[in-house]
């Protein structure tokens, strides 16, 4: 075989490199795109007023519900037709498939509603006639009364019920204070859809989890989430910042420095769930239980800090990015020329000054950098949270109005954790599909907006220093 020429071969070597890298950063951009795509339309679609169908059958029953997807019956070419029904407390069950070959008939009823409603989930059907006050109303006087009772807080409905009934005839009496949300999709125009869609988005994002975590909102698990970053942000830093000056300013460069060094960056790929049991034993059982010992004795055996909490959470977490924060500030400060060190002892500056006053600044943006990186990870990290202090549902915010203000004590809600459980624990793993979309685009979102906030703070600190010079 001919061997190529040098020219030929550097021609193809300096023609083959450029596709190849743009065709990765292409594929890199596409599969991006792809996620954040599905997460934006699978997740905000689940606000959207659906409409709902009433089917009915060959067999003479009749069906009301939302069409969600179609697929192949087994061994048939036909189709069948998954609806969601509600109604789990009448039938047992929010899904039913229907064969496309078993439909008579279809329609879109303008008069069909959706219920949500605390303990049984969705109803759907239609409204009768409502009772309240030793009064029993119909037609347009019953849309009006709900239109407008539905709207206030359940502490200020009055007493009443609604008479509904179902697609097979049945009679149901819904109580006014146990319905949370009210609508008729199919008469809704598009821009009465377009506020209901944002109005459910809101509520999504301000209120708390109800139903098992399959309904309501997520704000106990955002405010976690952020303010456990927070926490972990202001531990981590002071430590992984001095630690890297440490290591390259001021210990000597010898083959223990370089043994610390490859320690450091090993313990950055060590598993999250090992750091994890190394918070439960030492944060919790160790340290938590010597102050319960000391300070909390009249509370055990209830531990106050012997058990999982948000300090012990965000302190494992500070570890787990110990290494992170360590490495990116150990390489901004190793770029810094040694010349401008120089310059600043030679023009009389001491050590501490030129620490402090030249090499710092300079080493700002990697700091950040690093700030960036262990937030990046800190967000999405459950693994570790599951033995240290998360909870499916916590009943009261580690900050309220009682002093000292932020009770580090107290477990919270992490919107990976909730995540997590949404998904695989849930009553209704199916009408929580929707959900767990949502709550992933969340938390993608949240952790953006946080890297975007040390972006641009480092930025501007660049600029700060390049008026400067």
């Amino acid at each position: 075989m001919r061997r190529l020429t040098p020219r030929l071969y550097n021609a193809l070597h300096s023609g083959l490199w450029p596709w190849l890298c743009a065709a990765c950063v292409a594929l890199s951009l596409l599969m991006l795109t792809a996620l954040l795509t599905l997460l934006i339309t699978r997740g905000l679609g689940h606000f959207w007023p659906a409409t709902l169908e009433e089917v009915t059958l060959v067999s003479g029953d009749v069906v009301i519900g939302q069409p969600v997807r179609e697929a192949p019956l087994p061994n048939a070419d036909s189709l069948e037709r998954l609806y969601f029904t509600g109604n789990r407390d009448i039938t047992g069950a929010n899904w039913r498939w229907v064969a496309i070959e078993d439909i008579r008939h279809q329609t879109v009823p303008n008069d069909l509603i959706r219920l949500e409603r605390s303990p049984w989930g969705d109803f759907l059907g239609r409204l009768t006639a409502v009772e309240s006050e030793g009064q029993r109303l119909t037609g347009q006087e019953a849309w009006a009364f709900v239109n407008n009772t539905l709207a206030k807080p359940a502490s200020q409905r009055p007493a009443g019920q609604l008479l509904l009934t179902t697609a097979d005839g049945q009679t149901l009496y819904q109580s006014l204070d146990s319905v949370t949300h009210f609508q008729t999709p199919n008469a809704m125009s598009w821009g009465q859809k377009v506020v209901t869609w944002g109005q459910r988005i809101w509520q999504f994002l301000s209120e708390g989890p109800r139903a098992a975590n399959t309904g309501g909102g997520v704000w106990p698990a955002i405010f976690g989430t952020v303010l456990m970053v927070i926490l972990m942000s202001v531990i981590v830093t002071p430590f992984g910042v001095l630690a890297a000056i440490y290591l390259n300013e001021i210990a000597h460069q010898n083959r223990l420095t370089h043994l610390v060094r490859i320690g450091v960056r090993n313990l950055a790929g060590v598993p999250s769930i090992v750091y994890g049991v190394f918070g439960l034993g030492v944060f919790v059982y160790g340290i938590g239980g010597s102050i319960d010992s000391w300070f909390f004795s009249d509370e055990l055996p209830s531990p106050t800090f012997g058990t999982g909490g948000l300090l012990w959470a965000s302190l494992t977490l500070a570890l787990l990015t110990l290494p992170v924060v360590i490495v990116a500030t150990e390489e901004g400060l190793a770029r810094i020329p040694d010349t401008q060190r120089e310059g600043a002892v030679a023009l009389g500056a001491t050590r501490l000054e030129t620490l402090t006053r030249v090499v710092l600044p300079m080493a700002t943006p990697a700091i950040l950098t690093g700030m960036i990186l262990a937030v990046a990870r800190a967000a999405g990290e459950v693994a570790p949270l599951m033995l240290v202090g998360v909870a499916k549902l916590a009943p009261q915010m580690p900050v309220d109005g009682e002093f000292p203000y932020l009770h580090l004590e107290r477990k919270f809600m992490h919107l990976g954790y909730h995540l997590f459980d949404t998904a695989f624990h849930g009553e209704d793993v199916q009408a929580a599909i929707p959900l767990v979309f949502a709550i992933a685009l969340l938390l993608v979102l949240i952790v953006l907006a946080l890297n975007l906030t040390a972006i641009f703070l480092r930025h501007y600190l660049r600029r700060q220093r390049g008026n400067e010079c």
